[in-house]
């Protein structure tokens, strides 16, 4: 975004809003007498604040006043100075709620949404899965001064299945322990087992999750209608014969839910 921008020529800089204390990132932010900081260091070009849901009160009331007046207050300073920088805000927390609960300005909260961007967690996006896996061994192979490497069908099953709390980046530490450790040209389902841990479950298959859903549906449908077979085929639109097949065929028993609760 910085490289395609009108800011490209000037600086990038980024700063974690959660990494250290309040006072050192203030300082940090804003500057402290005569050390600029980074609202300073990043004039004329893009400045990225990581994780801003983290940011403290007292530091979002100054950030607030920067951009109403284009300009920091350095601590220890009664000087404003001019800055003109864009700003760039990540955060992995649901700031709508964190307003609610009072932990995050609207005002702040409404002059950084100017636009968005929603980066899905990886878990989200598992068909892209092999294609990433195979680019971070590329680069993993050629920082490591590796042969040809590839994964085993098995071993991109495996990875799919896995949660990825840690997203891409999780992803791309893992391809490059299956790099070290494994020695053979074929990364196998067994090395990436051992690296992933107890993480990986095997995706089902779209026959299995395809009855699952049936299996669940027809689960509604007789509780909802305490068992009665004509009612609930009418609800699903098949006829009462072919719906018998679909209950004997998922093993359930219309007798079962004569008494369910709705």
């Amino acid at each position: 975004m910085h490289r395609v921008s009108k800011e490209r020529h000037g600086p990038f800089l980024s700063v974690g809003c959660s990494a250290i204390d309040e006072e050192s990132l203030a300082a940090e932010l804003f500057g402290h007498g005569t050390t600029p900081g980074h609202f300073q260091n990043a004039s004329g070009g893009i400045l990225l604040l990581n994780e801003i849901g983290d940011l403290p009160m007292s530091l979002q009331v100054r950030l607030l006043r920067v951009f109403e007046e284009k300009a920091v207050h350095p601590l220890g300073g009664n000087d404003a100075v001019p800055v003109d920088v864009r700003v760039f805000a990540t955060t992995n927390q649901d700031l709508p709620a964190r307003l609610i609960d009072g932990e995050f300005r609207d005002d702040l909260y409404y002059r950084l949404i100017e636009a968005t961007l929603d980066v899905p967690a990886l878990s989200e996006h598992r068909e892209d899965i092999p294609v990433l896996a195979n680019h971070f061994l590329r680069k993993a192979m050629q920082e490591m001064g590796r042969d040809k490497m590839v994964y085993a069908p098995e071993a991109i099953e495996l990875m799919m299945g896995a949660p990825w709390p840690g997203n891409v980046r999780e992803l791309a530490n893992t391809v490059k322990r299956h790099v070290s450790v494994c020695q053979a040209p074929v990364i196998s389902a067994a090395v990436v087992q051992d690296c992933l841990g107890q993480q990986s479950e095997q995706l089902m298959s779209f026959a299995e999750a395809r009855d699952e859903f049936i299996r669940s549906y027809l689960v509604q449908l007789l509780t909802m209608t305490r068992g009665n077979v004509s009612k609930a085929a009418r609800m699903a639109k098949r006829n009462r014969t072919d719906f018998y097949k679909l209950l004997a065929r998922h093993d359930l028993d219309p007798d079962v839910f004569k008494h369910a609760r709705q």
